[in-house]
């Protein structure tokens, strides 16, 4: 008696599809479906009535047999059989070995297949374009353009450093004064991360690119000629007068390596004689030293 085709496996939902977004930057993972485990119906009671099965279907005499539902994610025949063909014995012909020669090379056509995989899949080196991040990123950070209207250079600059297998970071936070001035007029922050495990060029582009979608207020513009991809994110209230504030930010990435540089200021303590930096010209100041620091952080 022949036996009723089954029905086909039902492929199941590839890891990698895209889950809910939520706050930025990491999506929430979704919550379970209702039901049975992991989302699944509840088992049907012991005492239900088994029902013929859909893909069960008679033929008339006469008429074709209904074609059946075709599994995509299976591997259509012909199948190698398994054992010796009728009549032959104990398999020690040569059509016995021929059958297990076929069986072999299918078990290694299989494991060359997982193999290429794999090999596809790896992680490849980190594209660190010779950068290294030194144990104090103030001594590498040239904001030279910065000093004409800030002359009055920060004896002690803030900076932190990172040393690990997956990341390296420097940080810096240097205070902007001018001559006349007791406190800190602006400020300067950058920051050098070498990613050495991940390539950070997707979150990259997606966090600063579209920085202005989820912060009201701030301009984005693309920045070309320095790195793989840049942007210019901007906040400007000061309207060109001595009141209000600006912010400015340059993040860069050039392969593995992200880089940023960020100016903000209140300009609240200028008095009616100066004026200010606009944001053209703090924006020419960022590119400036940002270029020049990147190629001092080169080995």
């Amino acid at each position: 008696m022949s036996t009723p085709p089954q029905p086909p496996q039902q492929p199941e939902q590839p890891s990698d599809a895209p889950a809910q977004p939520s706050a930025y930057p990491y999506p929430n993972p979704q919550s379970p479906a209702p039901g049975g485990p992991l989302g699944f119906p509840p088992a049907a009671p012991a005492t239900q009535v088994d029902r013929p099965s859909v893909y069960a279907q008679p033929t008339l005499v006469g008429q074709p047999a209904p074609a059946q539902p075709v599994n995509p994610y299976l591997q259509q025949g012909p199948y190698p059989v398994v054992g010796p063909p009728p009549g032959s014995g104990s398999g020690g012909g040569g059509a016995g070995k021929a059958v297990l020669w076929a069986a072999a090379g299918a078990v290694l056509a299989s494991a060359a297949w997982a193999a290429g995989l794999f090999l596809v899949g790896a992680e490849a080196d980190p594209d660190l374009r010779g950068y290294v991040a030194p144990s104090n990123l103030c001594n590498s950070t040239d904001y030279s353009s910065f000093k004409e209207e800030y002359p009055d250079n920060d004896s002690s600059p803030t900076h932190n450093s990172l040393k690990d297998d997956a990341l390296d970071e420097g940080l810096c936070s240097i205070s902007l004064k001018k001559d006349t001035s007791s406190y800190a007029d602006a400020y300067l922050y950058s920051q050098l991360d070498l990613h050495k495990e991940t390539d950070p060029g997707p979150e990259f582009t997606a966090a600063w690119k579209n920085y202005a979608d989820s912060h009201t207020g701030y301009d984005v513009d693309t920045v070309t000629g320095i790195g793989d991809e840049a942007y210019l994110v901007s906040n400007d209230t000061t309207s060109g007068s001595s009141s209000g504030s600006l912010y400015a930010t340059l993040a860069v990435r050039d392969g593995w390596v992200t880089y940023t540089m960020s100016y903000s200021a209140y300009y609240s303590s200028y008095d009616d004689d100066t004026d200010p930096p606009s944001l053209e010209e703090v924006t020419g100041y960022l590119k400036t030293d940002t270029r020049t620091t990147l190629e001092d952080l080169r080995d």
